[in-house]
This record gives structure tokens, C-alpha cells and sequence, in this order.
């Protein structure tokens, strides 16, 4: 195959994964006009339209979508041989892209990567935080961080973070004006602060357990967000009650600005666990990545 084949075919696999002419181009370190000219070409040259371009979106038609499904795994499968030659350097090297959530990468993915990316310079890590749940092949991520619970069964997965626990805070200008509810479902009665999904689109319910018994709890207020840092600023400022992770909680009810609730309820929840698919065990700089986040009692 000719070398121009090959570029036109990597032009037209970034193109039908980013669904962006413009996003593709910024990957591929070229001009728009000239990837769209690239991919012009490589229709003319196939005889087929491989493309579907409106004023907002590129889709890639039936013909496309088999033509990326054909092609792509193998192009991944030569990546992925390439980034495992590192083997054969004096020091791991590659590309790693991880989606996370914030508080993922505050809490577990930064503190450990301060120390791991000074000791191997010639890796680089990209983060993109992600509260939803992402599909990583789909979205050509080499991992996701999840809670336990939340893994999909065909990925391999290692723990990152011990267990965790959520709270339910308030600020003391709340409870003035407010009795602290002493059962979950005390909470229908009081400001909440919601926080979206975005995988689901609506919000999330408040899960609790006691003694066995489980209680799911949709609360109603005033404001949402889609990350717990803006939820706790909300609630010191007393604008309801929060459902944060514990160590997102800790420096404010240390301080006096938040008062816990409902503790007994928040049992540990399933750690954060890195997860990603086998093609990407093979290389070394992946496999140090994963040395290094891997939790250890």
C-alpha cells in the first residue's frame, strides 16, 4: 500500500472518531481545509462516500462505519506494538490518556503522578475529567478510573484508592434555621443540593445503608452542579445540604465551617480502581503507570 494511502486512511479514522473535521485537524497537527481536501480525495479514489458532513456534525456512513470498523483495530494493534518497543529504551516512554472524575484525579491520580512523571520524563499522561461513565475504546482512552462497582466486565482493572466513604454536610447558618435530619428520609424535607450524572442525565440519588437496610433518597433544592468541589462551596455558604465525598468534607468539618449529619448511615464505598483493555497491557510505559497508581495497604 502506498504511503499516501496509509496517511489518507489514518486522516479518515480521525476524522470518524472525533466526528470534527476541526478536532481531528488540531489532533493531526494540520489545517482543516487540507484534511477535508485529504478525505475528498480518498472518497474519489474508493468510489464511495465514507462521510456525512452537515454545518455541525461529520458521521461516517454505512460504507464509512464498516471501512473504521474494518481498519482501526489494526492501526491500534500497530500503536500498541510500537508504544511496547520502549521495552527495548533505557527508559519507558509513550502516551497515556486517562478519563476521570475530579474528584479521582484530586484525591488519588495527581498526588501519585507528582512523583511518578519526574521519575520517567519521556512519559506523557493526558487527564480528561469526566464524571460520567465513559466509553474508553470508543473514545480512545488507554484507561478510566471507576469505583468498583461500576467496571465493566470485559476490562481488566486495578485498585488505585482504598475504600471511601461519602457525608452529609451542612453549614451551621443551615441548622440554625433547620433540625439535622436524623433519617435519611428526613431529607425530603430539607435543601439539597443536587449533583448531575451525565452518563444518565438526571440527578444523582443519595444511597444509604444501615443495619442491612438500604434507602435511596431523590432530594429536591435550589442549585445542582456536576462536581462536588462547587456542592460543598454551595453548602458553606448555607445554601442546603450536601452529599460529598469524606475527604472532600474533612478540611471544612475540621474547621467548624460544616457540621456532619447522617454519618451512621454512609457506609465505605468500593475504591477507585483504573481500568483498561488488554491490547494495552503490552506496553511498558502503561505497565509503570499502573505500578506506580496501584494501591497498596
Amino acid at each position: 500500500m502506498a504511503r499516501e494511502n496509509v496517511n489518507d486512511l489514518l486522516a479518515f479514522i480521525a476524522v470518524a472518531r472525533e466526528r470534527s473535521f476541526t478536532k481531528a485537524a488540531a489532533k493531526m497537527g494540520v489545517s482543516q481545509s487540507a484534511l477535508s481536501h485529504t478525505l475528498r480525495q480518498l472518497e474519489a479514489r474508493l468510489g464511495v462516500r465514507l462521510l456525512t458532513r452537515t454545518t455541525r456534525a461529520v458521521s461516517a456512513t454505512e460504507a464509512g462505519q464498516r471501512l473504521l470498523d474494518g481498519i482501526s483495530p489494526h492501526f491500534d494493534e500497530i500503536e500498541a506494538e510500537l508504544d511496547a518497543l520502549s521495552a527495548w529504551r533505557e527508559r519507558p516512554a509513550g502516551n497515556i490518556r486517562i478519563t476521570a472524575s475530579d474528584h479521582a484525579i484530586n484525591w488519588i491520580l495527581w498526588p501519585k503522578l507528582r512523583t511518578f512523571l519526574k521519575d520517567y520524563p519521556d512519559i506523557k499522561v493526558e487527564i480528561i475529567r469526566e464524571n460520567g461513565l465513559t466509553d474508553i475504546v470508543t473514545e480512545r482512552f488507554d484507561a478510566g478510573v471507576r469505583m468498583g462497582e461500576q467496571l465493566a466486565k470485559d476490562m481488566i482493572s486495578a485498585r488505585i484508592s482504598p475504600d471511601f466513604r461519602f457525608a452529609v454536610v451542612g453549614a451551621p447558618s443551615y441548622f440554625a434555621q433547620n433540625p439535622p435530619p436524623l433519617h435519611p428520609q428526613d431529607l425530603v424535607r430539607h435543601t439539597c443540593i443536587n449533583e448531575r450524572l451525565p452518563t444518565f442525565g438526571g440527578f444523582w440519588i443519595w444511597d444509604f445503608e444501615k443495619d442491612g437496610q438500604e434507602t435511596r433518597i431523590r432530594v429536591e433544592g435550589q442549585l445542582a452542579f456536576n462536581t462536588s468541589y462547587q456542592s460543598i462551596l454551595a453548602a458553606t455558604d448555607g445554601f442546603g445540604l450536601a452529599f460529598v465525598p469524606e475527604d472532600v468534607a474533612q478540611p471544612y468539618l475540621t474547621d467548624g465551617r460544616l457540621l456532619r449529619v447522617l454519618e451512621d448511615w454512609t457506609p465505605p464505598w468500593d475504591g477507585y480502581h483504573l481500568y483498561y483493555p488488554s491490547r494495552r497491557q503490552s506496553s511498558p510505559a502503561f505497565t509503570a503507570l499502573v505500578n506506580a497508581l496501584r494501591h497498596r495497604d
